[in-house]
């Protein structure tokens, strides 16, 4: 079986967001770790191209590799993380070894046991993934959970602001 220039793209893109990814858990360092997601986001990004879906590529930049991302780096700097930290408990190494195992399992089980045939997922809508109808289901459908979430950055970035004042003082 002979692999197409889509396939060798897509395998060397995710290697690519893998190893970014294992970059953002394992750096000790706060920003390096920071800008390692950057990779992360935009490597998705590119799988989201290959997939065909151009808008929730672009949406994935603009969004998460862009604003959430200046956010992290802001919260990082205003509570001066770059600093030497001291090292996490066993108890949180061994809760982490246990919670990336069980995602392990996971996985396998997804796709060994191929709950869902891919026969069984429908056509989709010709206009589906489109901005029109992605704007058409974001502030229609789900309008609510699109405000609670910008309140919730709000209220993150008020809390860090209000951590970080309370270590000037």
């Amino acid at each position: 079986m002979t692999m197409g220039i889509a396939e060798i793209i897509f395998f060397l893109v995710g290697a690519v967001a893998i190893a970014s990814a294992f970059g953002v858990i394992l750096h000790p360092h706060p920003v390096y770790s920071a800008l390692s997601l950057v990779v992360a986001l935009f490597q998705i990004a590119v799988l989201f191209i290959l997939l065909d879906a151009p808008t929730v590529a672009f949406l994935q930049v603009l969004v998460y590799a862009g604003a959430i991302m200046v956010l992290f780096l802001f919260v990082i700097m205003l509570l001066n993380l770059g600093r030497d930290s001291a090292a996490a408990p066993a108890g949180w190494k061994l809760t982490a070894l246990g919670a990336g195992g069980l995602l392990g399992a996971e996985l396998a089980a997804f796709f060994l046991l191929r709950v869902v045939p891919p026969s069984a997922v429908g056509a989709l809508d010709p206009g589906f993934g489109s901005v029109k109808a992605l704007a058409h289901a974001l502030f229609t459908d789900h309008a609510l959970s699109f405000e609670i979430t910008s309140i919730l950055l709000l209220v993150a970035m008020v809390g860090a602001v209000v951590l970080a004042r309370r270590g000037i003082d």
